[in-house]
């Protein structure tokens, strides 16, 4: 008979554990089963969580939600929770930069993107538009791509900044591997579009390549 989580004894109960002692010091696991709610068929919701990390909190959160969904004892509404509960990490990570100052670096935008990308199982490919004192005007995603490769034109990307009447940009695009090194058709791609930004007027700052938790900046690699 499966033991249920109120079963547990009162200090080996996640949430009383949450509680008593801190979320610092729960598990994966336990802090998964906080997340989710009750389970049918009485479920132990610390096992269903035990389960659905097999292959590791990472490659949870790479997951489209909807597969949570099929995993046995989640459902929809769970699936959604555990969902919600990455997004809102994602977004707490994310650094937002300041509309009325200036972009001083890589850093800087990469700590804005890396939370927001890094973790998605196809390529995607964007820009963030910056006025003539490069102050952000928008940061705007311009192609999703396949789980290896992201097609797109040098032309649609300077679209994009005309659209937005930028005087510069800075490009860039996520590798689902996690490995932000440049392929040869990442620089040969960079290469074009700086040479097709000078023919419009539209300076191409940089190109970053987003990874896990890690990314590679064209511009301070002399790559460009």
């Amino acid at each position: 008979m499966t033991m249920r989580i109120r079963d547990l004894p009162l200090d080996e109960q996640p949430r009383e554990r949450l509680a008593r002692h801190g979320v610092q010091t729960l598990s994966d696991a336990e802090l998964l089963s906080v997340v989710l709610s009750s389970t049918p068929h009485a479920m132990n919701t610390l096992d269903i969580a035990r389960a659905v990390l097999a292959d590791g909190l990472t490659t949870l959160a790479r997951r489209d939600w909807r597969t949570y969904a099929r995993i046995t004892g989640i459902g929809e509404a769970n699936a959604s929770r555990i969902a919600a509960a990455f997004e809102l990490g994602r977004r707490a990570t994310a650094r937002e930069i300041p509309l009325d100052e200036p972009v001083c670096g890589a850093t800087q935008i990469a700590r804005m993107l890396i939370p927001r990308y890094a973790h998605l199982v196809q390529e995607h490919l964007g820009a963030v538009h910056l006025d003539a004192k490069h102050r952000v005007l928008r940061e705007r995603e311009i192609y999703v791509g396949t789980l290896t490769s992201v097609v797109v034109s040098t032309r649609d990307v300077l679209r994009s900044a005309l659209d937005e009447h930028a005087a510069a940009i800075i490009v860039f695009h996520n590798h689902p591997s996690g490995d932000p090194a440049p392929s040869a058709d990442d620089l040969v791609f960079t290469r074009k579009l700086v040479e097709a930004g000078k023919a419009l007027g539209i300076d191409v700052l940089d190109h970053l390549v987003l990874g896990a938790g890690r990314y590679v900046s064209l511009k301070e690699r002399d790559m460009m």
